[in-house]
Parts: C-alpha cells; sequence; structure tokens
C-alpha cells in the first residue's frame, strides 16, 4: 500500500450534503480516473441499510468512506432530515471536524497510506470546506448540484433583500398575487416572477436559516477554484453567461447520467446513487405495457405534501384512464403515512402500479414511458430530458420552481400543475401530455434536447471537454 501512495495518485476529497439529490457528488471526478475519497457527512438512515446506493462504493479500490459529525439527534429511519436544521449545524460545526480529517489524510499521506490530496470536491452547500482549502492551500472544487438557472436565481438573493422583495411583509403575501411580481432588474432571467426564484425568499424573517444560508454559500462559493455544474452549454447558455460574471471558472460537465455511463470500471458501473431501496419489479410491469402508454409519477425524495393534495392527485390519475407508475414513500405526507383509500386501488386495478421507489434513470428511458409528472428537481429534470420524456411539472420547494419556469417557457418540455393541485387538473394535463398537441410538441423538443444532452457528453462535445478540462487543471495545479 506505501508503493501505491510513493506513485503519487491523484486523490479527491470529496463531501455531499446529505440528501438523494446530492449523492452524484462523490461520483463526478471518477469517469476520467481522478479517484475519490468520498467524505460522507450525513446521509439518509435508509442509506445504511444493503442497498445500491452510495454505501456501495465502499470497497471499491478507488473509494472510501469516512464521516464528520453534524451534532445532531439520530432521525427516524423512515424519514427525510429537516433540511434548515441540518443546513444551520453543518454551518456552525462543519469546518472543524473537516480540518481535522484533512490534517490526518496528511499525515497518512506522509507515512504513505494514501496518496497526498490533490483538491477537495465539495457540495456547492457544504462551503466551509472553502476555508480549510484556503488554510491548506488545497485546491477547492464547489459542484452545485442545482441548475444554472436555479444557481444564478440564490446568488439573486442578497440583492431581493436589499430591494425590499424579501422578506415578505405577511403570510397574504403568499396567496395574493404579489408573487407575480416581475423584477425589472434581472434581465439575464427573462420576465422572472418573485414566485419564479428559489422559494427561500418566501419568509417573514430577515434571519431566516435558508434565505441566509444561501446568502452565504453562493458568496464563499466564488473564493472557490471552480465551480463544476451538472448541465450542459447550449440548454442553458444564456444563464451560463451570465454567472460566469459571479463565478470566472465554471466546468459544465452533465449531464451526469450521460458522464456515468462511460465508465469503463465495471464495479462502478452497477454502482447507483438511491438512498432508498429500489424495487426491480417497476421494470418487469413495464415490460407489460405497449410503448409510450404510461405516465410516471414520482415527486422526489423531499416532497412532502397533505392528505388532501395526496388525494387529488390520486383521483386525477385515475379519472385520466391512462397506465401510471407511481412512487410513494412513507413520508411523503406531512405528519402521517402516505394511505390512498381502498376505492382508489381498486379503481386503478391493472392500470396503475403503486411502488416505494424504483431505478428512476431506467425508467425513464423505457419504451412504456410518454410522460413524467414531477416535482421538477434538477435529477429528475434531467433524466426526462435524457430520456426524451415531457413532463407535468408540480415543483415544491427551492429551485423547483426556477427549474419548472424554464422547463415550461424556455426548453418547451414542461406543463405546470397549480400548487392548489385539483384533480379535474391533474386528469386534463395528463391526458395532454399523453395523447394532446401540446404532448405532441413537448415530446419532439424533449427529444431534441436529448439528442443535444448525448452531442455534449461525446468525445468533442462541449461537457466532454469540459470534463478533460477540469482533470488537467486540477492536476496541473497542484504540480
Amino acid at each position: 500500500m506505501g508503493s501505491e501512495a510513493r506513485e503519487e495518485k491523484p486523490h479527491a476529497v470529496c463531501i455531499p450534503y446529505p440528501a438523494q439529490g446530492h449523492a452524484h457528488t462523490g461520483q463526478a471526478p471518477s469517469p476520467q480516473g481522478l479517484p475519490c475519497h468520498l467524505r460522507q457527512h450525513r446521509i439518509h438512515p435508509q442509506a445504511l441499510a444493503p442497498v445500491t446506493g452510495a454505501h456501495s462504493l465502499d470497497g471499491l479500490p478507488h473509494f472510501r468512506f469516512d464521516t464528520i459529525p453534524d451534532v445532531l439527534p439520530p432521525s427516524d429511519a423512515d424519514s427525510t432530515q429537516d433540511i434548515p436544521t441540518v443546513c444551520a449545524s453543518i454551518s456552525v460545526h462543519g469546518l472543524s471536524p473537516f480540518r481535522s480529517l484533512l490534517l490526518k489524510l496528511q499525515e497518512q499521506s506522509k507515512d504513505g497510506v494514501v496518496p497526498p490530496v490533490t483538491c477537495i470536491v465539495s457540495d456547492g452547500v457544504m462551503t466551509f470546506t472553502v476555508d480549510a482549502a484556503e488554510e491548506l492551500k488545497i485546491p477547492e472544487l464547489v459542484f452545485w448540484t442545482p441548475s444554472a438557472c436555479g444557481l444564478l436565481g440564490y446568488t439573486k438573493y442578497r440583492r431581493l433583500v436589499e430591494d425590499g422583495f424579501t422578506p415578505i411583509k405577511d403570510p397574504t403575501y403568499l396567496s395574493n398575487g404579489y408573487l407575480e411580481t416581475k423584477v425589472s432588474w434581472t434581465s439575464d432571467m427573462k420576465s422572472i416572477r418573485l414566485r419564479d426564484f428559489p422559494t427561500f425568499i418566501r419568509t417573514l424573517d430577515r434571519q431566516d436559516i435558508m434565505l441566509n444560508f444561501l446568502i452565504q454559500e453562493t458568496e464563499r462559493s466564488s473564493r472557490a477554484s471552480a465551480i463544476i455544474l451538472n448541465t450542459f452549454d447550449s440548454l442553458e447558455h444564456d444563464v451560463l453567461e451570465s454567472l460566469s460574471s459571479v463565478f470566472p471558472r465554471i466546468y459544465t460537465i452533465g449531464p451526469l447520467q450521460l458522464l456515468a455511463d462511460q465508465i469503463q470500471d465495471e464495479a462502478l458501473r452497477l454502482v447507483g446513487g438511491n438512498l432508498w431501496r429500489e424495487e426491480p419489479g417497476c421494470l418487469p410491469w413495464l415490460d407489460s405495457k405497449e410503448p409510450g402508454s404510461v405516465v410516471y409519477v414520482n415527486f422526489g425524495s423531499i416532497t412532502v405534501m397533505t392528505a388532501g393534495q395526496l388525494t387529488e392527485f390520486a383521483w386525477g390519475l385515475a379519472n385520466s384512464r391512462k397506465p401510471f407508475l407511481w412512487i410513494i414513500w412513507p413520508d411523503l405526507v406531512a405528519g402521517e403515512s402516505a394511505v390512498l383509500p381502498p376505492e382508489f386501488v381498486e379503481e386503478i386495478a391493472g392500470r396503475g402500479k403503486l411502488a416505494s421507489w424504483c431505478p428512476q434513470e431506467e425508467v425513464l428511458k423505457h419504451r412504456a414511458i410518454r410522460g413524467f409528472l414531477t416535482h421538477s428537481g434538477w435529477n429528475s429534470t434531467l433524466e426526462s430530458l435524457c430520456g426524451g420524456v415531457p413532463m407535468v411539472c408540480w415543483p415544491f420547494f427551492a429551485e423547483q420552481q426556477t427549474n419548472c419556469r424554464y422547463s415550461c417557457t424556455e426548453w418547451g418540455i414542461g406543463m405546470e400543475i397549480d400548487n392548489d393541485v385539483k384533480r379535474d387538473e391533474v386528469e386534463g394535463l395528463v391526458r395532454e401530455l399523453m395523447e394532446g398537441e401540446k404532448g405532441k410538441e413537448m415530446r419532439k423538443k424533449a427529444i431534441e434536447w436529448k439528442a443535444k444532452a448525448e452531442e455534449a457528453m461525446m468525445p468533442g462535445g462541449s461537457s466532454y471537454n469540459k470534463m478533460e478540462k477540469l482533470i488537467s487543471e486540477v492536476l496541473s495545479s497542484v504540480d
């Protein structure tokens, strides 16, 4: 082991935020041969089970796991950790133990146990690592998992505060039309309304944890060696041009799922990114359906809806008379289990399948899938685009609203459902998605974007070249 270390192989220390959609952080640099030392912070308790997920990397020759404490109480195994609490805790407690880990690695490298640390790859909302990187003179790459348009929205937060758009005056501003206000100075985000910004501006409190946390994280990111984004140039060209004035060195290396397809190591190819147990029965069920006949429904790993909203979605899907695959997990409904009425289950027998999780990338590439009812999370949006699948969007929080806006107005691949969801609207939009003229136009556009995404990841494509440049520049900066 000592002799291997003396070869001075590159060594990346990766630290993702502890949530499903951020699990790609540790895999981003690996396909081009940059081994990763993944420093997992807190992950969903489900990930500790023997499932396909981040921990299935443990034991592979190029990956090793360590943890740093988050000073939080244990969380329920079937629920998602409270995001503001996690963010507040890592802001206060993250730096010291992370710095200690880096110092320990430095000592281990002297003894030949591990190669010297080449760089840090940090999640965009774990930028306390920048302080440690500067102190120890290690290059820091900040990987923002949201879309470029979502990140651009976050960079506007300080100005929105200064101009009095946030915090809002009272709760009625959430429903009295105030959120329809267009922000005139955001010419780089065409005709954007307040409701299209990431949702943390919808607060009454200037001291709100998430509002201030995102201001801190975006501003601290500007001190990093470079920014990595999971997108491709032709999809978000204008947004990337605007971001370059804030972050001069941006590497667009997405879509990451297409990058992962190029991994040569068979062991790594078998690794998934899900922190929940997948149900393989979904794919055989889809095999039994006609091509282009099924709507896939999944609101992501963090969305929480009311029992009433769940019921409206359920009957809207049932009344559409279209076959559907719906992913429902235990904490989807606030304060109670996601239980659907027996009459609904009887109504959808034979044409509806309910599951707690599935291999989403494979599902969205399946010939039976025609459309996707989604929360507009960025990974889901890209996976849908890479499958050539149009969407009906019901954004829940954070930059999902921004992704929805761009999907519907800029990229032509989505239609939005009103937040106050009603079954008639669900039924109508699902029918339009599956068989209407608008649905056909969206599918055509989605297939065009799929081709452009694949082109970006091919040798000579924009994302392929950016990945090559990222690796060479990181290594040359160390030399």
